[in-house]
């Protein structure tokens, strides 16, 4: 059903609290996450190994979880360090621990064997959290299976339609051929759109005299994850089509855009979306941080509307066949790697 291993992002930072405790079902496992004394978070399984109750209904004491039902203590690890009313713990009493890993603001959680959690395996998700780049973290919820979201972000030819009054604005964007390449982890996306009037929302931003060159160009991570440059540049302000849209070469009369955002799945038929869009912090402050997050939720919403739409669809004939068309080739071939993935965890 899910790759196992690999990093899921289950937070935000903010979201796990100084005190208390935190629960978040990732890929149809209850998990438990909150903070030790020196900061460091923990992720337990949110089951009591003794009647199966959820831990989060529980206390936090010191750096351990009391389960609220009949009182066994866990510590950090999983282990059952306390019984009431026994005076010894059997060893075989713990609960299990997962791998978290902290980086650039999303809390990551290794789902499948402990031993082989990598973080180099880990997304270079830097403008969440670096001086260079300015945004509002944002979550959103699903009642839909994670990969039709997947799909959506693999195909931005539907910018021009579902987004035609804020991200699209022109249906040249799904005239534009994409560029796929193969990544280790995934694939890169590459989709440049000249000579373009500029969208709504970068009106928000600043006033245009000219139409703009648009680039989206975005690596696609196993197990769901999107770090993508877009932006645009006044048209024929740089000589050469290569020039006028590299998101490595910003300039004051450019918009210059990077966006973090990851899908986990929460169930079969829901899903996590952790997202952010960042400006230059050269370029923007708190409030054009404001603006681009609350044009984003917008066109977020669209998207939930559609795809939502499109699920209820499909779960009402499920034997009804997609037809696959050329826009749909980026998904495609991330699909197959999903395929390729869980076929090689499954035990021979």
């Amino acid at each position: 059903m899910f790759i196992r291993n690999c990093w899921y992002v289950a937070a935000w930072d903010h979201e796990i609290p100084a005190d208390g405790l935190f629960h978040r079902t990732l890929i149809g496992e209850p998990l438990l996450l909150y903070r030790q004394a020196d900061g460091r978070i923990v992720a337990l399984e949110d089951r009591c190994c003794h009647r199966q109750a959820p831990l989060s209904a529980g206390r936090r004491e010191g750096d351990c979880v009391r389960c609220g039902y009949h009182g066994l203590l866990f510590d950090g690890q999983g282990r059952c360090t306390e019984i009431p009313g026994l005076e010894r713990v059997p060893p075989h009493v713990r609960v299990r621990a997962y791998p978290v890993v902290v980086k650039n603001r999303w809390v990551f959680v290794w789902m499948g064997d402990a031993e082989r959690a990598d973080p180099a395996l880990l997304p270079d998700n830097f403008s969440n959290d670096h001086p260079d780049w300015i945004n509002l973290p944002g979550y959103l919820h699903y009642d839909t299976p994670y990969l039709l979201i997947c799909d959506n972000l693999l195909d931005f030819s539907h910018l021009s339609y579902v987004h035609e009054k804020t991200l699209g604005g022109s249906i040249k964007i799904a005239q534009a051929r994409a560029q796929i390449d193969k990544l280790p982890q995934g694939i890169r996306v590459t989709r440049q759109v000249p000579d373009v009037p500029p969208p709504a929302y970068y009106r928000r931003m600043r006033e245009f005299t000219t139409n703009l060159d648009r680039w989206f160009i975005y690596d696609f991570l196993l197990p769901g994850t999107l770090l993508m440059h877009s932006g645009g540049r006044p048209t024929g302000s740089a000589s050469g089509t290569e020039p006028a849209l590299d998101p490595t070469q910003p300039s004051a009369d450019s918009v210059n855009l990077h966006s973090c955002q990851t899908l986990t799945p929460e169930t079969e038929h829901s899903t996590h979306y952790f997202f952010q869009q960042s400006c230059r912090a050269d370029q923007g402050d708190a409030a054009m941080a404001q603006t681009l997050f609350d044009s984003l939720l917008v066109a977020f919403n669209e998207d939930r509307d559609m795809i939502t739409a499109q699920a209820r669809n499909l779960a009402a004939k499920p034997g009804v066949p997609m037809v696959p068309l050329a826009m749909d080739a980026a998904l495609i071939q991330f699909r197959r790697l999903v395929d390729e993935r869980i076929a090689a965890e499954r035990p021979a």
